[in-house]
């Protein structure tokens, strides 16, 4: 199936929750409904979120947003692989390995990692509940890489192949969901899924390297996976975790000096051609034909607005040409040209 043709439709925008989840900083409720409200009035109808995203807050909140539309309107996708559980822990002392911190304002919950099968089943029942919906479109099985489990990654790997995979395989198939895959900020898990013949997901989202600053890896071996699997790619992260929006960070950590000096040339390249990088950044990221959409994690309502204008912007093909010309991009990545 294609997520593209049969689930997002023409608008390539999504919507991620994370920052519903409180990400970074204490984003009061009625922000957080605004956010929602905006991205639906600018037409946008693909909505991602996870358990993850402060222990259930961003489906909490998300599922209270969508509840004044026809659930038959829009996409819906969510994750599995851990469980929130009633008993609490402080949120501060968390191990979310390269991502510490990322939701210490988000509730206080227990998370408990498990990719098994009754796990999953389980996931998808409390998603169910706590958004107030009676399905879902896409799951993706979530974070099964380096970032969160370091050289234990391959042991949640299996755990998830003899677990999550073939149930998502298996609701696939009966027409409890529509699609799955896996939901990472690395590529290495998604070649070892598209390797595998026991089971077949049917598209990936991919936070993070699949952008302007980090693209390579993706291009020479994760793309032609896809194709050759009939898969297509969601892309999250296409700012880079905000070094291309003028932010300071890049991997959800403070950017290396190398990290700014490669912006500060995008910039100054952007300037020239009278464009903004933002637009540059979204605009790069879908012109690959193996993308299906971009989520770029808008937190506040006038996000939105930034992000749906940068998608329209026009790009003249000289910036891309010279972008390419500069070598800071790779030579065989796609262009909107």
């Amino acid at each position: 199936m294609s997520i593209k043709d049969k689930l997002i439709g023409d608008n390539p925008l999504g919507f991620g929750t994370a920052p519903l989840g409180n990400m970074f900083r204490n984003i009061p409720e009625e922000e957080a409904e605004a956010t929602v409200d905006a991205a639906w009035e600018q037409g946008v109808r693909y909505f991602d979120t996870a358990p993850f995203y402060g222990a259930g807050l961003a489906e909490i909140r998300l599922g209270k947003a969508l509840a004044k539309h026809k659930r038959s309107d829009y996409v819906l996708s969510t994750k599995v692989g851990r469980l929130i559980l009633d008993e609490v822990e402080d949120a501060k002392a968390r191990d979310l390995g390269e991502k510490g911190g990322l939701f210490v304002h988000g509730r206080p919950n227990k998370i408990v990692n498990d990719y098994t099968a009754t796990a999953t089943l389980r996931s998808i029942e409390d998603s169910l509940k706590r958004m107030n919906t009676d399905h879902l479109d896409i799951v993706y099985v979530h974070d099964v890489a380096q970032d969160f489990y370091g050289d234990e990654w391959l042991a949640k790997f299996e755990e998830a192949r003899t677990g999550a995979f073939r149930v998502l395989q298996q609701l696939r198939e009966q027409g409890v969901i529509k699609a799955w895959g896996l939901g990472v900020n690395r590529v290495e898990p998604i070649e070892l899924l598209a390797e595998l013949q026991e089971v077949q997901a049917d598209g990936f989202l991919l936070a993070g390297r699949y952008t302007m600053l980090d693209h390579e890896r993706a291009l020479q071996r994760l793309m032609p996976a896809l194709k050759a699997n009939n898969a297509e790619l969601v892309v999250g992260g296409p700012y880079s975790s905000g070094v291309l929006a003028g932010g300071a960070t890049f991997e959800y950590q403070k950017a290396s000096p190398e990290i700014l000096a490669k912006v500060e040339r995008i910039k100054t390249l952007a300037a020239r051609h009278g464009i903004s990088v933002k637009a540059a950044a979204l605009q790069f990221v879908l012109a690959n034909p193996l993308v299906a959409s971009v989520i770029p994690g808008a937190s506040r309502p006038e996000r939105i607005l930034e992000d749906r204008a940068a998608l329209a912007e026009k790009i003249p093909a000289a910036f891309w040409l010279e972008l390419r010309e500069q070598g800071l991009v790779a030579a065989n990545a796609p262009l909107p040209v």
